[in-house]
């Protein structure tokens, strides 16, 4: 394989783990856009979907069927779960400060991480994650696996999807008004609690995809594995913006890429190093991320 197929190969998983990356970056950014709440449960939703997108596999068998059902049950399960969250944990802590707030957030990620590995059907140990079977695809001298055109091609119609709803429908519309000021929003006869909800729901139904997309593209799960990509997902968010939803897509793909090609060209046991490094590099220079805007408090 000559240097310009190496490229491109590095280019394509960069862009598959980056899509990952980004569907989980829009699930952090989306809570933080609505109610200032840095979810850090966020990474183990996903985990929690992987889980159950796995228990639907093993009944179901490795099928393209199989498949749809399983990415179905998992985004469904975390958006229920995502939900309770939210009413349970972090509705009643709404007005509270924010300290309080994301001690609750890191409370709740330790809780999900240790409630899976001492439940019997779960454990502590790795589980290797039902192989889908999907065509390698070549184009040139590259070859994509079809795993991860399948991942690419995913995350970008739920990409996609969440753009339509966020800015062309009623719920979106909603949303956007309660980022902008919460009070106003319920003076107007919005629902704040309602569409509170449901901003959590659909964060974790992209944390459930990003779950069963991660699965697939590295077949094996276990109760910490959601940790390292929750948060790399953080730093993709807050690369791109925190609070902007194409920064959070910009910074998933940035962060995927930078990632693979360091793994591909240097030494891999460099590749987190290197993916906080621009973080702090674009903090440093553009403290608001790459699209996200600058805030000003008054005093």
């Amino acid at each position: 394989m000559n240097s310009g197929s190496v490229f491109y190969q590095q280019l394509v998983n960069g862009l598959s783990l980056g899509s990952i990356y980004a569907l989980i970056a829009l699930g952090y950014t989306m809570v933080y856009g609505i109610v200032k709440l840095i979810n850090f449960a966020h990474g183990d939703i996903m985990m929690m979907g992987a889980y159950a997108g796995y228990f639907v596999l093993v009944a179901m068998g490795p099928t393209p069927f199989g498949f749809c059902v399983a990415m179905f049950v998992s985004m469904l399960f975390c958006a229920l779960l995502g939900i309770s969250i939210e009413r349970l944990a972090y509705r009643p802590l709404r007005n509270a400060p924010r300290l309080n707030s994301l001690i609750t957030a890191i409370a709740v990620e330790l809780i999900l991480q240790n409630l899976m590995r001492v439940l019997p059907f779960v454990g502590p140990n790795p589980r290797q994650f039902p192989a889908v079977k999907v065509s390698n695809i070549n184009i040139g001298s590259v070859q994509i696996e079809g795993i991860k055109f399948l991942v690419i091609v995913g995350s970008v119609v739920l990409m996609i999807v969440l753009h339509i709803l966020v800015n062309y429908t009623k719920t979106g519309k909603s949303m956007r008004s309660v980022s902008y000021d919460m009070q106003a929003s319920s003076l107007m006869g919005i629902n704040v609690n309602k569409t509170i909800a449901i901003t959590f729901a659909i964060g974790s139904i992209l944390a459930g995809a990003g779950g069963m997309l991660y699965a697939t593209a590295y077949p094996q799960i276990d109760p910490m594995m959601g940790y390292m990509p929750g948060l790399k997902a953080f730093v993709a968010a807050v690369l791109g913006g925190i609070g902007s939803i194409p920064g959070a897509m910009v910074g998933g793909f940035i962060l995927g890429v930078a990632e693979t090609m360091v793994k591909g060209y240097g030494p891999s046991a460099y590749a987190d190093a290197i993916s906080f490094s621009i973080l702090i590099v674009i903090l440093l220079i553009k403290p608001s991320g790459l699209l996200g805007k600058k805030t000003v408090v008054k005093v």
